[in-house]
């Protein structure tokens, strides 16, 4: 089977969509040796090819890449034209997935993609006008032209059937996966004190301003480190000079961060699944996760669950998990054992094969 996969989100620095995209693609090429061929593709920016072949690199992925300018544009209007078909550009192929950045128009072959939330249509204030934009027009292409919807969660499944209406037997589960650099053991960052860290990029629906009022509560004995680049949307609780403010971090570089913390906080107000929190406990530590019920698989009854809207309770998760540090890293350790990206590989070339 010759599987096609749009990459042109890896042409940006990767956050949660495309450290799953890069893992599902190296997954789908290591799972399918000798079996099927995976072929990256992507109209994108003129600096875009240099990020993306990094992204690819030891994954066994070849990549046809087209660097354009408006490589934004250009992928719009693929997708709204309806023309050329894919197979004019890139050959022959048996199945093609999409990516949240353009819906190509395809002549034969399976057609999948994959869904991560749909935040843009149930909270459009928590979304910029383009994020709206695009991932709209993609919901609404997927649920029309689509043999396969996969979704990161049972949540985020249950959520494209009742809400885009998707028929049940097109949609298949296929939960993320851990990179090899996640486990206990490794460098940590160590700082003058104990400290409390939260990853996401600085937008509404991550919440880190309720983070940082839950921190102030607990006193001058712990540090506060947030790892994650500038989105939008300004939170002036976060605006506080004592506050370790990382920016952006490399996903090669957040395991030493997990693994130094106390504990590790993700106030989410929604996700698709929430991968930060099994990253975290991957690493040995003790997670206090939003009580949305968004988080419930990610979560894995074993992270101390708080209302993201209460700072009050937020820190007292974060003392019970100081104080239960020992038992709830043994069973986060359990429960990260269960994600990888072979297996996340596997349940989707399952699928394909099914319906090929």
């Amino acid at each position: 089977m010759r599987i096609l996969v749009d990459v042109s989100p890896l042409s940006h620095p990767r956050t949660g969509i495309g450290n799953y995209l890069r893992g599902m693609v190296g997954g789908l090429a290591a799972a399918g040796i000798g079996r099927h061929e995976v072929v990256g593709f992507a109209p994108t920016s003129l600096r875009g090819p240099a990020r993306i072949r990094a992204a690819l690199d030891s994954t066994g992925v070849r990549a046809r890449l087209w660097p354009l300018p408006w490589s934004h544009a250009v992928r719009t209007g693929w997708s709204r034209l309806g023309h050329p078909a894919a197979e004019r550009l890139v050959g022959r192929f048996d199945a093609l997935f999409f990516s949240d950045w353009m819906y190509p128009p395809q002549r034969g072959g399976l057609r999948a993609t994959v869904v991560h939330d749909l935040v843009p249509l149930h909270h459009p204030e928590w979304c910029t006008p383009r994020t709206v934009s695009m991932h709209s027009a993609k919901y609404e292409n997927a649920a029309r032209t689509c043999d396969l919807v996969f979704a990161n969660s049972r949540y985020t499944a249950d959520d494209v059937a009742a809400t885009l209406g998707v028929p049940a037997d097109r949609i298949v589960v296929a939960y993320p996966g851990l990179g090899s650099g996640y486990g206990p053991e490794g460098l940590r960052l160590e700082l003058d004190r104990p400290y409390v860290l939260g990853v996401g990029t600085l937008e509404p629906r991550k919440n880190l301003g309720a983070l940082v009022e839950a921190w102030r509560q607990l006193g001058g004995d712990l540090s506060l480190v947030l790892a994650g680049g500038a989105g939008w949307g300004d939170d002036e609780r976060t605006a506080d000079d004592r506050i370790v403010k990382l920016g952006y971090v490399p996903d090669d570089e957040l395991p030493r961060l997990y693994r130094g913390a106390a504990a590790f906080v993700y106030p989410s107000r929604l996700e698709g699944f929430g991968i930060p929190i099994v990253e975290a406990m991957a690493c040995g530590t003790p997670v206090v996760a939003s009580s949305h019920a968004s988080l419930d698989e990610a979560a894995g009854g074993v992270a101390i669950r708080a209302d993201p809207e209460r700072p009050e309770a937020i820190a007292d998760g974060i003392e019970e998990a100081l104080a239960r540090h020992v038992d709830l890293a043994a069973a986060g350790l359990e429960h990260a054992a269960r994600f990888s990206w072979r297996s996340t590989a596997g349940t989707m070339l399952a699928a394909l094969e099914e319906r090929a």
